[in-house]
């Protein structure tokens, strides 16, 4: 089959790989539909990476073409999410949609360890497919769909642990796609506003017409931004949606007494410099968390299905594989308004 490939920094290419195999008796192949370049393959595509190169993608719809004799719930021909995130599949934490506390090996994101190949290619094989594997209900586009399968739950998981209150206000760092996601979810909660924080006029324009405040960080002003529009008071909560230093001690600062801050940007740094004299005198409540994609499904799926959350138009590109390139040096430089962009394999 054909698949994405980093083969070294900044270096993407179409290669003819193997097919997939069954990861077990519990696994299925995908067909893949439709697959996402996030935010998160950036740090693929800069960093180091193992012999061979890495096979990156966990943003995947498709169609089960194979089941293991172990699968109950999935059938061939079926059309389905895939959870970027997986995990043993046997263990309770699994079971219960949870793998990012699996104990034998999880979390683990297709395509971004070597461990698991990713889905920007022809198939994908998934462990424990009737655990990380959803139906895509008929009224749902294959856009919303590929948001259910990573930054949808992400998002929504910022919003979930910012605990935010009916008439609180809430600050968002970061209106990429994950951030958006966290806005689309924060208006669930009935804040009384919400302030999008960025340097990227499109984006913050983006936020603004989904009902945000915009305040422009460019210059590292972001927290002195939320401050000055909320009279010095600061925020009640604050989602972090990028993972940089900057942004996480600017969260830190926008806050109020006891407030709240929810981190779901990516940032693996153990030498990361807390700011830990403002969150002892302030009495904040600091959260991180990578998303237990599973355990989102039963509350978003119906919440998109009905068109309760309004997720916007998120996808600005939809592009070939064979032009994955391209692809990841556009949403690299943030060329052509770029935003979100979908790979369709059979192109």
């Amino acid at each position: 089959m054909k698949a994405c490939v980093i083969t070294a920094e900044r270096s993407v290419e179409i290669l003819e790989v193997p097919d997939p195999v069954l990861l077990g008796p519990a696994g299925a192949i995908v067909r893949v539909e439709a697959t996402g370049i996030c935010g998160s393959d950036l740090h693929l595509y800069y960093g180091a990476l193992p012999p061979g190169g890495l096979h990156p993608g966990h943003e995947v719809v498709g169609t089960i073409v194979e089941v293991g004799p172990a699968v109950r719930e999935r059938q061939v021909g079926e059309r389905v999410l895939v959870s970027a995130v997986v995990g043993c599949g046997t263990c309770p934490s699994c079971r219960r949609g949870d793998p990012i506390a699996c104990p034998n090996g999880g979390p683990v994101a297709f395509g971004t360890t070597g461990q698991i190949d990713g889905g920007q290619a022809e198939f994908l094989s998934v462990p424990a497919a009737d655990l990380f594997t959803m139906p895509v209900p008929e009224g749902i586009g294959v856009e919303s769909a590929v948001l259910l399968t990573d930054i949808l739950p992400t998002g929504f998981l910022g919003a979930q642990m910012a605990a935010i209150e009916p008439g609180e206000t809430v600050a968002i760092f970061g209106m990429g796609p994950v951030g958006i996601m966290a806005l689309a979810a924060a208006r669930l909660y009935g804040p009384s506003r919400i302030l999008a924080v960025d340097m990227v006029p499109e984006r913050l324009a983006r936020a603004a017409a989904m009902g945000a405040e915009p305040i422009d960080a460019t210059g590292g002003l972001g927290a002195l931004g939320v401050l000055e529009a909320t009279k010095g008071r600061g925020v009640d909560a604050a989602i972090e949606a990028v993972g940089l230093r900057e942004t996480v001690t600017d969260a830190i600062s926008s806050v109020g007494p006891r407030g709240r801050i929810a981190m779901v940007g990516v940032n693996l740094e153990m030498d990361f410099p807390f700011p830990m004299a403002s969150a002892f005198f302030k009495a904040l409540s600091f959260r991180a968390a990578f998303a237990a994609i599973p355990s989102t499904w039963a509350n978003l799926v119906p919440l998109v299905d009905s068109g309760i959350l309004d997720l916007g138009d998120v996808v600005t590109h939809r592009m070939g594989l064979s032009e994955a390139a391209a692809a990841y040096e556009m949403f690299d430089r943030r060329a052509d308004g770029v935003f979100k962009v979908l790979l369709d394999p059979t192109r």
